[in-house]
């Protein structure tokens, strides 16, 4: 049975050997928690650099490799650790690494120096992308009628975890030191995966027809054999950039004004508004409005840096950019998976994967410049790169929307 029923019969009805059951809403939201608190993880560091930084002696202009690491970390899992779905029993995967994740979340919570941080983090980057894995779960275990459904409730979860994460570390940090945020994730994790273990039935092994090497092969391929997937991981690579650009260094001008976490925090509360907006990406693509909407985004995503830029007139300018920059930058991963996945419906997982490759390089890459940066040159210099960056992306959209 393809299905995944809770032991208390999760899903709604019954089906017959080899059918899909149509999961309820409570397995749905489990779905869904599993991958906000997965891939929030990657995240959490961002509005906590300041406080990491001081406590480990680690200058401010080097501390951007702590993001760095966690996003290398979750482009190599999404290479060589996604595949695996389509080799093993995805309940026991899930359930793997979601404890390696807990142990990973443990030693940073007790790295004494950079360099076991950076080690832990890289840890918590690769086992991340279980978050993959539960939607590749969600998908296949609902019925034909109820995927988009499924698969929409669960890619949101991981949107929702992204964003909130800056806002619930910096509050815990504030009461409780950066390493208390950290604990409460591996605690979490470790619930979790009880619930998991004792709610969902065991699945079934999926057909092998390669092997495993074949398999991570033929994500590489993909690269050279697909350009929609080049054409769009491009624009992933710049405007991730240019959103991890912000949001890494966005912390160092505001605790030097001294705001605290918990308000550096609250900004992301702004990104969850942007990125709900930004579904409408998905209807745009499907109703064939995908390239003019892309144009549309990546405009307003360089004209975000301008009220960004006046973060030390008034904090209400830079709630404004950061709206503008977050319904910008989801609004075009909307419409590039849309794309990508329309080109080649039989390797979607894979694509997803390779897709999310330019999505980590871009975000690592904006993460370390925009520190140093910043250490340099200042918040104006952080914003002219930025804006460059996304105007860059605009010109790359111009010279490929009729191709």
């Amino acid at each position: 049975m393809n299905g995944i029923a809770g032991k208390d019969s999760g899903c709604v009805g019954k089906a017959s050997s080899g059918e899909a059951l149509t999961l309820s809403p409570r397995i749905i939201f489990l779905f869904s928690c599993t991958c906000a608190l997965a891939v929030a993880n990657v995240y959490t560091a961002q509005p906590l650099l300041e406080s990491i930084a001081v406590s480990l002696h680690v200058a401010p202009g080097a501390i951007g490799i702590v993001v760095t690491a966690t996003q290398t970390g979750y482009a190599l899992g999404l290479l060589f650790l996604v595949p695996l779905g389509d080799r093993f029993d995805r309940k026991k995967l899930v359930i793997v690494q979601l404890l390696l994740s807990v142990l990973a979340l443990t030693a940073s919570a007790l790295a004494a120096n950079l360099l076991m941080l950076l080690c832990a983090m890289l840890l918590v980057g690769l086992m991340a992308v279980v978050a993959q894995l539960v939607v590749a779960w969600a998908a296949i275990a609902a019925a034909p009628s109820q995927r988009g459904q499924v698969v929409g409730s669960v890619t949101s979860g991981i949107v929702l975890g992204i964003l909130l994460a800056r806002v619930i570390s910096g509050t815990i940090a504030d009461i409780a030191g950066w390493r208390a945020v950290y604990l409460i994730a591996a605690c979490l994790l470790l619930l979790l995966s009880l619930v998991l273990a004792n709610t969902m039935h065991t699945t079934p092994k999926p057909p092998v027809r390669t092997s495993y090497p074949s398999l991570v092969l033929s994500v590489f391929q993909l690269f050279i054999t697909e350009p929609q997937l080049r054409k769009r991981g491009v624009l992933a690579l710049l405007v991730f950039a240019a959103f991890s650009m912000l949001w890494t260094s966005m912390v160092l001008p505001l605790n030097a004004m001294s705001v605290s976490q918990t308000g550096t925090g609250m900004f992301g509360l702004a990104g969850v508004a942007g990125a709900l907006a930004a579904t409408k990406g998905g209807v745009w693509a499907d109703n064939g409005m995908g390239q003019r909407a892309s144009g549309l985004a990546l405009a307003l995503l360089t004209l975000s840096w301008l009220p960004i830029a006046y973060l030390h007139t008034t904090l209400w300018l830079l709630l404004l950019g950061v709206v503008m920059l977050d319904f910008a930058v989801q609004t075009v991963h909307v419409i590039n998976q849309s794309l990508i996945i329309a080109a080649r419906p039989d390797a979607a997982s894979r694509l997803v994967g390779a897709y999310m490759c330019f999505y980590c390089l871009g975000s690592a890459l904006g993460a370390i410049s925009a520190t140093h940066l910043y250490a340099l040159w200042g918040w104006y210099a952080v914003c002219c790169a930025g804006a460059l960056i996304s105007a860059g992306a605009f010109l790359f959209w111009s010279g490929i929307r009729h191709s």
